[in-house]
């Protein structure tokens, strides 16, 4: 049973704006691993910009938005061996979501070069 549906969309250079000026951003919305797969990339921050756009869907789909016991950089999206993005819940968040059982059966990502959007479905065991 579905128990909530998220989708957000942001301006990439938003984004990139925010990681150049500010000092620990970066870090604080993104988890290690996010990190170092998004600078990887040739277009970097459409990456990063997708991923921010995940975690703003996934509160969206658990109707709460964010809240100061749920941290950015705890709601980490990876992608699978076949490339298929996912949503992994870790630390302080991942204690504070499991009493709710969601299960995340769906993420998707996409992104242009100014713009980057994303969908979270959340269901019920």
């Amino acid at each position: 049973m579905i128990q909530g549906l998220g989708i957000d969309i942001i301006e990439v250079e938003r984004i990139a704006t925010r990681i150049a000026a500010e000092s620990g951003f970066r870090e604080l919305v993104f988890s290690e691993s996010e990190i170092l797969y998004c600078e990887a990339k040739t277009n970097k921050y459409e990456h990063y910009a997708a991923r921010f756009a995940a975690k703003e869907a996934f509160l969206k789909a658990l109707g709460s938005g964010w809240t100061n016991n749920i941290y950015f950089n705890e709601i980490e999206i990876t992608n699978n061996k076949s490339g298929k993005p996912e949503l992994t819940l870790k630390g302080k968040t991942k204690e504070l979501l499991e009493s709710l059982s969601p299960t995340i059966n769906s993420v998707s990502l996409s992104h242009l070069k100014s713009i980057a959007t994303a969908i979270v479905i959340i269901e019920s065991k």
